[in-house]
């Protein structure tokens, strides 16, 4: 396994600003004196394997990774553990930033201290969404979307080219998506603003809105085979051909087309979502230099950026990270310019009113 580029030199330059010098044995006391550790919720594969095992040699740091699968679950649980909560960093989504800083969840992040915060492609660390009250909030770290992905042995790209064809009788049992996800994009598959942001004005209208995107799920619900909650089980059930096309996010799609499985995906032309998954540090936090230190070495380099694209098949946030893929890992993580210009990304302003809507009407599909 190619080995991370966390040499013990360059190691140390690019953790100088964290506060300690991590040759220090009095850093490495300090460190251990506070557990030695660093608790970490994420997303299976955006921690990779090899740069884990050399930042804890580097270090002496442990790092301890709990996965998540839903933003929803991981809000719930660090809301049940305020206002001491047993985590350090998170993997928090751009678009559900308010929800985590209005509930008083999360610290606003000092990038004094990240000597390489520069090595993010300022379209994401310098975007409208990532400051909040003048504050930065989180590190991006890998961009993703919502697709359609199929079976490229049975579905054609023609077929992929409209959300219809989820909703098909021709692939009735076959398919598969996250409702909730899907809410925001039948939404928009209707012409409505599925962010809701313009609807902040008229809560009627965006209660009507709501109600019509769940009716239509609910009338297509004899067609879907399953609604799932993460991108492992939608790999499964491609691999196990249980389903032949469905909703989900980009990067498990990728990761089965880099594996050889015949998978494509695309943007559909009645349109989807973007969202940017950043790594983000919890008020209270029981490790804080910890986990600058973590967070100021996973920055270090666009090899790291270019391995959590590899492990997860999300793009990466950072500078020149394409140079270190492969020409099919490139392919798996980019999309034609015509369907690229049907997305947008999330938008957080209308969160409490959208989630306070969209939240029952899931619920009701389910049970429908």
């Amino acid at each position: 396994m190619t080995k991370l580029i966390l040499n013990r030199r360059k190691f140390l330059n690019t953790a100088a600003l964290t506060g300690a010098a991590l040759a220090s044995p009095a850093y490495l006391r300090r460190a251990h004196a506070q557990g030695g550790e660093v608790n970490i919720w994420t997303y299976n594969d955006f921690v990779p394997e090899a740069f884990k095992e050399q930042f804890e040699a580097e270090t002496g740091i442990k790092v301890n990774v709990r996965l998540v699968d839903d933003q929803g679950k991981q809000f719930n649980l660090l809301a049940a553990e305020a206002p001491n909560p047993s985590v350090d960093i998170m993997t928090v989504a751009g678009h559900r930033f308010l929800q985590f800083i209005e509930s008083d969840l999360l610290a606003p992040l000092d990038t004094d201290r990240l000597s390489n915060w520069s090595n993010i492609n300022p379209t994401f660390s310098e975007s409208d969404w990532s400051t909040i009250n003048g504050e930065k909030w989180g590190a991006p770290i890998l961009s993703g979307m919502e697709v359609l992905a199929y079976n490229s042995d049975y579905v054609t790209p023609e077929e992929a080219e409209t959300w219809d064809t989820l909703f098909s009788e021709k692939y009735k049992g076959q398919t598969a998506y996250i409702i909730q996800d899907m809410m925001s994009i039948i939404m928009l598959k209707m012409g409505y603003d599925g962010n809701m942001v313009a609807y902040l004005d008229d809560p009627e209208k965006a209660a009507a809105v709501v109600e019509e995107a769940k009716n239509f799920l609910i009338e297509h619900k004899p067609l879907v085979r399953k609604y799932y909650d993460g991108g492992a089980e939608f790999q499964q059930m491609m691999v196990n051909q249980d389903i032949l096309l469905g909703h989900s996010w980009n990067g498990p799609a990728a990761a089965l087309i880099n594996d050889g499985f015949p998978l494509g995906m695309a943007i559909p032309k009645e349109g989807s979502y973007g969202f940017v998954y950043t790594y983000n540090i919890a008020k209270n936090c029981p490790n804080p230099d910890n986990a600058y230190t973590f967070l100021n070495a996973i920055l270090a380099s666009p090899e790291i950026g270019a391995a959590m694209t590899k492990a997860s098949g999300f793009i990466s946030t950072y500078k020149d990270a394409s140079n270190h893929l492969s020409e099919l890992e490139k392919k798996s993580t980019s999309f034609p310019d015509e369907q690229l210009a049907n997305l947008q990304f999330f938008r957080a302003e209308a969160n409490d009113l959208k989630y306070s809507l969209v939240d029952p009407a899931v619920e009701a599909i389910k049970a429908a």
